[in-house]
């Protein structure tokens, strides 16, 4: 029995060592494939390291941008091999900065941080979000001079062995010399010295512990804490710094106190020519590239919390894909037509020339940004931030980082177009009486019972408010948002909407966008000059010339809309801005204070929209009078041996648009209709990109990049005590004036 019961314990062995050897074996067939991958990973990082020299941590490709004509706009390249500093040249104390914010034990692991992994991972898994990294300095600087930013698990294993590779290359001070001069300081700047020279006008071995703390910070989110845009970030990003370096010993009370005591001041770098066509390229390239990657962009936010965290999150990309633009050797083909571009920034200085009143900074304070659209391919084709001026440092584009109160010229867009998809007409009776705590018309009479063309001719204020009401404000607010609005969100149950009343505003970018998409029959293009980005190896990575789009309004009412604003500019509020070799359909724009001008419209070819103003918003006597005049020069500048084309009339009868035959745009539309925000049964807008930048405004408005994405309203955001007018708030901002009044000429 003792023998048997050996035999059969041989037995059992034999089959669990069979069962641990079959397991084994189909674990390895089913690992092979990612096992012969990280073998491959391992052997390319392994080339990598042994093909390096210290100029690979020096050298970068340039991209170069064209316009519409092939010829080169400018290019983007960081200079970190004109301001390579070695490491004796680093001061220690900054060396310590990145070394206590980004690797502690830089000088005691191999490449690889396995306690900072460990304790990312609990970390991370206790808030269930990523809120500590564990990249060491040596990795870092492996994905930024070899390997992609995609985050998947091949681009992190071939980090790791590449960063072990380059420790047994080179020395620790080597490496963190490498690592300072490659990192993204924003505005261009790659490196420690190129940072110190652009923030400071200084070497970096010249910077005092506060300065050096203070670019410290700005890498690990160089947008989020770029110092000329978001200065309340930076700080506190350097007060943190100090702190920790403080707190881990590297500098004493007496240095971490003075240090953050020291007032930052930024000196500011000479600019020698408008930069309006070169900072808008960069930024539509680097959204163009965020959307390439997979980044969602969305505009519409139920809380101030969900904004926040999605900001984070574009910042995050924008930096990213920014620094792949500057290093990447790309070859950016835009649709900026420069004969077009010259023409725009002559109507604009040639009107305002007379206003030479400077701020304290030296700055025009009457300025003016404008955006023309090609209507046949939704492009930029000129786009222009800034009266031409030599400044220093004075690099906003109030085209599309400026927002401001639009004034009537929303109406078209959030009141009338929405109100003729309703099943009315031009020749629809509307009521202008004075409306018991509602608004004041501009001229102060009122007219009774009145046609809507009538209505939108003379731009009275009771009609719109009364429709706005009746349609809602959601509904109203929701075709802004479809068509990637950046801020109209806060709003969105605000009756002021309907007469320009925002919270921070809009951009002239935006409204360009939104009056081709009424020129173009309902059809929505997002905005950009970006027509083909192919990277150093010669593959298209973007292409925006096949881009889709969304249907925002239907093709009658926009027929409609554009008929009765032709009435406008033949004998309403846009008269003086009419165009005489061109067929012209455009909307007056004007606060009830007189700090914000606008005028917006079309022809059959192009969409303009011209916004005049101070940066500190100021009454102005005559600013109606710019904008519609630097309106009707460029227009007619741009329409020179262009044949006169009438828009398509409308059809007298909404029902026959069933049997209408849809345009070429309407066929190619993509259309999404949102759950809870759909404002028609006609309306179907939800586009799944739209855009804007990451910068701060400059007069009255907030930073704000973002894109699309339709959600149930908002509840009301609480606004600052201010005056009342005719019972619609004045000041909903304490820096931008809520408009209450349009249309004044």
């Amino acid at each position: 029995m003792a023998k048997l019961s050996r035999k059969r314990k041989k037995k059992i062995k034999r089959i669990v060592l069979l069962v641990i050897a079959t397991i084994i074996l189909g674990a390895l067939i089913f690992l092979s494939p990612k096992i012969i991958k990280v073998m491959k990973l391992y052997r390319d990082a392994k080339a990598y390291a042994a093909t390096s020299t210290t100029s690979t941590f020096k050298d970068a490709k340039t991209t170069i941008i064209y316009d519409a004509n092939g010829n080169q706009l400018c290019t983007m390249k960081n200079d970190r091999d004109m301001y390579y500093v070695s490491f004796d040249q680093i001061p220690k104390t900054l060396q310590n900065a990145f070394i206590v914010m980004e690797d502690r034990d830089f000088y005691n692991h191999g490449g690889i941080d396995y306690k900072a992994i460990i304790r990312a991972i609990i970390v991370n898994q206790k808030s269930n979000e990523i809120e500590q990294g564990a990249s060491t300095i040596t990795q870092q600087l492996a994905r930024n001079i070899f390997l992609t930013m995609d985050v998947t698990w091949e681009r992190k294993i071939e980090e790791m062995f590449l960063a072990q590779e380059l420790e047994k290359m080179y020395s620790k001070d080597q490496i963190l010399e490498f690592y300072l001069n490659n990192i993204y300081f924003g505005n261009g700047y790659y490196g420690v010295e190129a940072a110190a020279r652009g923030y400071f006008n200084k070497s970096v071995s010249e910077l005092t512990l506060s300065q050096q703390a203070f670019i410290a910070g700005i890498p690990n989110n160089p947008s989020r804490n770029d110092p000329f845009t978001q200065m309340e970030h930076a700080m506190n990003r350097r007060n943190l710094i100090l702190n920790e370096m403080y707190g881990n010993d590297y500098i004493n009370s007496m240095n971490y106190y003075t240090a953050l005591g020291e007032e930052i001041v930024l000196d500011q770098p000479v600019v020698t020519k408008n930069n309006s066509v070169e900072t808008y390229a960069r930024y539509c390239a680097t959204e163009s590239m965020m959307s390439a990657s997979g980044f969602v962009f969305m505009n519409n936010f139920n809380s101030d919390e969900e904004y926040e965290a999605y900001m984070d999150a574009y910042y995050d990309s924008y930096t990213m894909n920014e620094s792949k633009l500057l290093s990447g050797g790309y070859t950016i083909y835009t649709s900026i037509d420069m004969n077009l571009q010259n023409k725009l920034q002559q109507a604009i200085d040639d009107n305002l020339k007379s206003r030479t009143e400077q701020s304290s900074e030296g700055v025009y304070e009457l300025q003016s940004a404008g955006v023309c659209v090609d209507n046949a391919t939704g492009n930029v084709v000129a786009i222009v931030g800034a009266r031409s001026q030599e400044l220093s440092g004075y690099t906003l584009n109030r085209a599309y980082q400026s927002y401001r109160q639009p004034g009537s010229s929303i109406k078209p867009l959030i009141v009338y177009t929405p109100f003729l998809q309703k099943g009315n007409t031009p020749d629809t009776k509307v009521d202008d009486f004075p409306i018991e705590g509602g608004p004041k018309n501009a001229d102060g009479t009122y007219s009774g019972t009145i046609t809507l063309r009538e209505a939108v001719k003379w731009s009275r204020n009771t009609v719109a408010w009364n429709i706005y009401q009746d349609l809602t404000p959601k509904v109203g607010c929701s075709f802004l948002i479809n068509m990637g609005f950046h801020k109209a969100w806060v709003d969105k149950d605000y009756n002021a909407l309907s007469l320009g009343g925002f919270t921070y505003g809009v951009s002239p970018v935006e409204m360009a966008g939104a009056y081709a998409t009424i020129a173009n029959e309902g059809a929505y293009r997002k905005p950009t000059c970006i027509q083909r980005i192919i990277n150093a190896a010669g593959k298209t990575v973007v292409d925006e010339t096949i881009r889709g789009t969304v249907k925002i309004y239907d093709i009658n009412s926009c027929r409609m809309m554009t008929d009765m604003m032709k009435t406008v500019m033949e004998s309403g509020t846009g008269v003086r801005a009419q165009v005489d070799n061109a067929i012209v359909a455009g909307k007056t724009g004007t606060t009830n204070d007189d700090k914000d001008f606008w005028f917006c419209g079309f022809s059959r070819y192009y969409t303009t929209a011209v916004w005049v103003g101070d940066d500190i918003p100021k009454t102005e006597a005559n600013g109606s009078s710019y904008s519609g005049s630097i309106w009707k020069d460029y227009m007619t500048a741009a329409h020179e041996n262009l044949s006169k084309k009438d828009f398509e009339p409308y059809k007298e009868a909404i029902k026959e648009q069933e049997t209408q035959t849809p345009t070429k745009a309407e066929q190619e539309t993509t259309t999404a209709v949102p759950e809870e925000e759909t404002p028609t049964p006609s309306v179907t807008a939800t586009p799944t990109t739209a855009g804007n930048q990451q910068s701060t405004t400059g007069n009255n408005g907030n930073s704000g990049n973002n894109g699309n994405m339709t959600q149930p309203a908002t509840p009301a955001p609480t606004y600052p005590q201010g005056e009342w007018d005719a019972g619609i708030r004045t000041d909903v901002d304490p820096d931008a004036d809520a408009t209450i009044q349009g249309g004044d000429w």
